[in-house]
Parts: C-alpha cells; sequence; structure tokens
C-alpha cells in the first residue's frame, strides 16, 4: 500500500526549515499528549485509535444492516448536521461516480436536517412521495433542532406512506448508549441503532457507524476505508520521529505560518469529487481551533472553477493566507484531447494529451504564481481516489488536528461557542426554559 505524501518545500522560502524542525519537540510531547490522555479533552480521545479497534464484528452488523436498507429502499435519508453528516458526504462524494443519481444508481443517498429550509424541506418531501425510502438518524441528544426538525417531519411522511410497522424496518438511529430523546423513542419503537461513542466527538466521527453506515448504504467497501485508517494510525504514532511523522509535521508548519501571521489556510483541491472532503476539513479544524480569540480561519475553494473568481483575491489580496494544496495523482480514467481540423478554440497543440495532465499543469502553474504573489503552499498528494486512500487522508487530518490544537494551546475537543447561536434562537423561539 503507497502512502499519501505531504511536501512543505514549498513553505521554506517563507519560514526557514530550521524553524520548523525546532519544533519537533514540541510536536512530539504534543502527539504523546493524545497518547497520554492527559491534555485538554481527554474525555474525547475515542477516535485515536478506533480504525484499529473496531471489530470486525461491528463492520458485519454496519454491512448487515446497509445492506438490508440497500434492499428496502431506492432512497435513503442521512439526516444529521456537522459531523453527523459531513464525513460520509466527503467520501460517498469522493469514490461515487459523479452523475449516478442522474443514471438512477439505487440506492439514492440524499440530506436533510443539515440546515433549516423550508423550501428544501417541502421540495424533499415531494420529491419522496410515491418512493420507497429509509431513514438513517444521526444525533446524539435527538434534540438538535436542525435533525429533530427534519425527522419529525419525514417519520410521520414514511410511517403515513408504508404504515408503523415497516417504517420501523426502514429508520435505523445513530446516538447515544443509553440517553437522550433519540435513545428513548428508537427503544420504543424498536429501531435498530447504532451507538455514538461517548468519547468520540461529532466533528472526529466519520469512523464510526455515524459515517460508516451511510457510506456502506451507498455501496463503497467500508473494510478498505478502514484499512487505509489504519496505516496511517500506524504512520504517525507516538514512536515516530517528527521527520517521518506526516500529521505532526503538518501540524507544525501550519502553526508556524500562524504565528507568522497567516490567519487563513485555504484548502484547495484540482479534482470536484475532493469539494466535501474540504468541508468536512473546514469544521475539522474550524470547531477544534477556533476559540479564546486564537486559532487559523479555515476557508476552501475548488480549482481550477475557483481561479476564475477567488483566484484575484488569492494572487493579490491581503497577504494573511497560506494554501494547503490535495493534488491527485492518478485519475480513475483516461481522457484525450482529441485532434480538431478548423482549431478555433487554439487546443490543437493539446491534442493526443491527457486531461489530467492539462489538469496537472494548472496546478503547477498555480502553485508557482501563488508562491511567486506571497502565498506558501502545502501539498498533500493522494495517490488516486480509492476507499483506502481517503482512510489514510481522513485519520491524517485528525491526527494532526488534535496535534496542532495542542501546540496552540486551545482544547480542540470542545466547541462552546457553538451553543451561542442555539440559546438565542431559543429564547426568541419561546422555547420553555429559555428567557
Amino acid at each position: 500500500m503507497q502512502q499519501i505524501k505531504l511536501d512543505i518545500s514549498k513553505v521554506f522560502g517563507f519560514i526557514p526549515e530550521k524553524q520548523i524542525f525546532n519544533q519537533a519537540k514540541a510536536a512530539e510531547t504534543a502527539n504523546m499528549t493524545l497518547e497520554d490522555g492527559t491534555g485538554k479533552g481527554n474525555d474525547f480521545l475515542g477516535w485515536l485509535h478506533l480504525p484499529s479497534s473496531i471489530t470486525e464484528t461491528m463492520l458485519d452488523e454496519i454491512q448487515q444492516t446497509a445492506d438490508d436498507l440497500r434492499a428496502r429502499c431506492e432512497i435513503v435519508v442521512i439526516i444529521g448536521i456537522g459531523g453527523s453528516y459531513l464525513g460520509a458526504k466527503a467520501v460517498i462524494e469522493a469514490i461515487s461516480g459523479s452523475f449516478d443519481a442522474l443514471n438512477n444508481k439505487k440506492p439514492l443517498i440524499v440530506y436533510a436536517g443539515h440546515q433549516i429550509g423550508e423550501d428544501y424541506l417541502y421540495e424533499l418531501s415531494e420529491f419522496l412521495d410515491g418512493k420507497s425510502f429509509g431513514i438513517i438518524n444521526i444525533s446524539k441528544s435527538g434534540t438538535t433542532t436542525e435533525p429533530a426538525l427534519a425527522f419529525r417531519l419525514l417519520k410521520k411522511q414514511l410511517e403515513n406512506a408504508v404504515g408503523l410497522a415497516e417504517a420501523k424496518k426502514r429508520i435505523v438511529a445513530i446516538t447515544d448508549k443509553e440517553r437522550g430523546a433519540l435513545r428513548t423513542l428508537a427503544n420504543q419503537e424498536g429501531y435498530k441503532t447504532f451507538v455514538i461513542p461517548d468519547d468520540v466527538g461529532g466533528r472526529f466521527s466519520v469512523l464510526t457507524p455515524v459515517g460508516l453506515l451511510p457510506i456502506a448504504v451507498s455501496g463503497i467497501n467500508i473494510r478498505q476505508l478502514m484499512s487505509g485508517a489504519v496505516a496511517m494510525e500506524k504512520a504517525t504514532g507516538k514512536d515516530i520521529p517528527f521527520s517521518e511523522n506526516l500529521a505532526a509535521i503538518y501540524a507544525v508548519v501550519r502553526n508556524e505560518l500562524y504565528k507568522q501571521g497567516k490567519k487563513i489556510e485555504i484548502l484547495a483541491n484540482f479534482n470536484p469529487k475532493l469539494h466535501y472532503v474540504a468541508e468536512w476539513w473546514k469544521q475539522l479544524y474550524g470547531e477544534s481551533e477556533g476559540k479564546e480569540n486564537k486559532g487559523i480561519f479555515t476557508a476552501a475553494v475548488d480549482f481550477t472553477t475557483d481561479l476564475h473568481s477567488m483566484g484575484q483575491w488569492i494572487q493579490e489580496g491581503e497577504r494573511s493566507i497560506f494554501e494547503t494544496v490535495l493534488s491527485v495523482a492518478q485519475s480513475r480514467y483516461t481522457v484525450e484531447v482529441p485532434e480538431d481540423d478548423s482549431d478555433l478554440d487554439g487546443l490543437n497543440y493539446l491534442a493526443g494529451k491527457r486531461v489530467d495532465y492539462v489538469n496537472k499543469m494548472a496546478e503547477l502553474g498555480t502553485q508557482q504564481a501563488h508562491i511567486d504573489g506571497g502565498v506558501p503552499n502545502i501539498r498533500i498528494e493522494i495517490p488516486e481516489l480509492n476507499e483506502c486512500y481517503l482512510g489514510q487522508l481522513l485519520y491524517f487530518f485528525e491526527r494532526a488536528c488534535g496535534i496542532s490544537g495542542y501546540l496552540l494551546g486551545v482544547n480542540p475537543f470542545d466547541q462552546p461557542g457553538v451553543e451561542a447561536y442555539k440559546r438565542n434562537m431559543f429564547a426568541l423561539l419561546k422555547k420553555p426554559g429559555y428567557a
């Protein structure tokens, strides 16, 4: 098995290599703090050895449940918000065919509970009308407004369509082991359930049933995904020296850039299938580090598309940014540029070349332009888009996030600021108990 690669050489023009490696001890200490469980938020470290500790029995149970939903449903609605759906969507969008939905691949995966949009929920309900659908409801408490609202509506629609007995077979709840509204309802109704571990926060939950069940329902191989994560868990462990530990190096580089006034990290990709990987990454780092008036602001762009919108700002705007590029070494298919007799578009100079070659040259040219424009550049190369390498990438980002948060001096595993909007919203809605 190959491994994803990290290239920080295009940072050395902004930060001396020696400065980065001077932080080796601090990074190794932060990594050891994760392992020892002696740091802030140490009650949320269940993700750390999740890849190597998940059992074959659990994977079998997840796969069997997925197979049952696939057999019963032409559409499966994933209800969840934040980490309860972003990780699954990241993997599904990266691996699935771009036009699977239009080709009527079954089951179709759709999402709800990730926002409060009346038109969206109405249109979803209309779309589901007359179709065979099931629901995976993901919520630790069962009372988070967005997913709870969506589930109330869709549960009623499903029960009205197929009856209570069949509806119970088409609803899976992923929730707390013992407590909460969804756990109570699941026990009462007899839904199939999976547990969100108490020691795994939502944004780190993609390799739990929260992410694995929807991914398996989509037809993606969850064992290969986990095998990649296991490999990266080993490759970034406490005994791996700093010079070989990709997660530790990435954590240090971004923190050293932050100290130099680079307050914004832009995650750029040159493959549209990675769009939701970037959305998942934005939450992982933004929610983990944005505390105590500290933290890098996380943003994402899709290249070359966004070179025609955000490219100008990245090239010549305020120099408060650095860029991390996700690059896929090998595309899945081969498409060559054809010869054209008239050559009105002027592309005959590319005839016979692969489209991926053109994309790679766009990537290289963009990297050089941005470096010349004062934007430090980190590059992460993924050998190809498959389950194994995505498993590596997800765990790499998780491990690096924990190390980076400790280097920054914050608790990477809480999110106290998320509750502020909820308190105000509940008060405005006159929810009992909120003034």
